[in-house]
């Protein structure tokens, strides 16, 4: 393990570290994640999540007088296919110190600094790891490679979104939140838990059908063992990863936030799809369904909730992809997914060493929204 001074100003130091220690550990776990006006929650299942990640995590931490005050979490792997394949850092955690945003429209407004010089370039270096993979010691990232680092932000946070244009990062695609729920879910003897000689099988299925989505990534879709997949004749039509996540959740917004919040945990069997205090899901990653069966995918979740002990599944979809227009048109999703009003989610992309004609294919091609590294 390891942990370093990349540089520092007066009482502020940036570091760079392999692991989360204590005090990162316990920021996680008490930070609210959200913005005013969308969703506000926090995490319950930090630590294990950054176990998962093992040694392709990076933590870029803000330290004053010694104590921390923000971090991020930067994940290495190689993602996409193709046209579309290149070595990434996924930016999780996203959450720095107030003094470090500036309000919408800061570009406009600005006439003269709005900080101490010193203090500007402290600032600007900081942003500046956001752009330069090779400063976090990642495994053969090299400066003056091709490489993306990219971000999930929530639409409604403007500071988080000013903060990364300030890092040079481009607005690239939209996703949405989908729920799954049932109040009684039933198990459907068509389907199982995948089996290890079939993993070379799902591992082709997925590739195939993603191969034209950017950020696509097979390397947490068998996390906890948990690939369930439904067969027809003995062949797989359909399989999803299930990754148990618990949130804790303060506010949603509009009138169904009210009544989620408010309301479902008292009525009975819509409190089992809901409860603010200890919201308990399951992710759906690592979606796959063979083209034209679609329906069968409320089968296979409903089946995956049975056999986990769950009435609700969460997945994120970009807006504009095949999968999410079929399962917004035939898949029969349940509750609590007609009461959700979620905001769109948006995907930041920074680009090392890439022409324009190299970024087109990101601003084209649906991007693969992983759920692990939502849970």
């Amino acid at each position: 393990m390891f942990e370093r001074v990349v540089f520092k100003y007066k009482d502020l130091e940036v570091r760079v570290s392999d692991h989360a220690n204590e005090e990162i550990l316990y920021l996680l776990d008490h930070t609210i994640q959200g913005s005013e006006g969308g969703i506000r929650y926090s995490l319950q299942n930090v630590s294990p999540r950054i176990e998962a990640y093992g040694d392709k995590i990076r933590f870029v931490s803000l330290y004053k007088k010694n104590q921390v005050t923000g971090t991020i979490g930067s994940c290495f792997r190689i993602s996409g296919q193709g046209n579309l394949l290149y070595p990434s850092t996924y930016l999780r955690y996203l959450a720095m110190q107030s003094t470090y945003q500036l309000e919408p429209g800061w570009k406009k407004r600005r006439k003269k600094p709005l900080v101490p010089e010193r203090e500007d370039s402290f600032k600007q270096k900081t942003l500046e790891i956001f752009s330069k993979p090779h400063l976090l010691d990642l495994h053969d990232v090299k400066e003056g490679d091709k490489h993306i680092m990219y971000a999930f932000l929530e639409s409604m946070n403007e500071r988080s979104k000013n903060l990364i244009s300030q890092a040079g990062y481009e607005y690239v695609r939209s996703f949405l939140t989908v729920a799954f729920s049932r109040f009684s879910p039933g198990k459907d003897n068509r389907v199982s838990k995948l089996k290890e000689e079939e993993k070379p099988e799902i591992l082709e299925l997925l590739s195939d059908y993603y191969k034209n989505h950017s950020l696509f990534t097979t390397e947490y879709s068998f996390y906890g063992d948990k690939y369930y997949v439904l067969k027809e004749e003995g062949k797989i039509i359909a399989g999803v990863s299930a990754i148990p996540g618990i949130h804790k959740i303060y506010d949603i917004p509009g009138i169904w936030g009210r009544v989620i919040m408010n309301l479902l945990p008292r009525v009975p069997y819509y409190r089992r799809l809901f409860s603010p205090g200890e919201f308990r899901y399951l992710v759906f990653d690592a979606i796959y369904c063979k083209k034209g069966y679609e329906k069968n995918l409320a089968t296979l979740f409903e089946s995956v909730c049975a056999s986990e002990g769950y009435y609700t599944g969460l997945t994120w979809l970009d807006d504009r992809s095949y999968l999410y227009d079929k399962m917004r048109t035939e898949v029969n999703m349940g509750a609590l997914n007609r009461m959700l009003n979620a905001k769109p989610g948006l995907v930041y992309i920074r680009f090392l060493n890439f022409d324009e004609k190299e970024k087109d294919g990101f601003y084209e091609a649906p991007a693969y929204i992983s759920g692990f590294d939502f849970s």
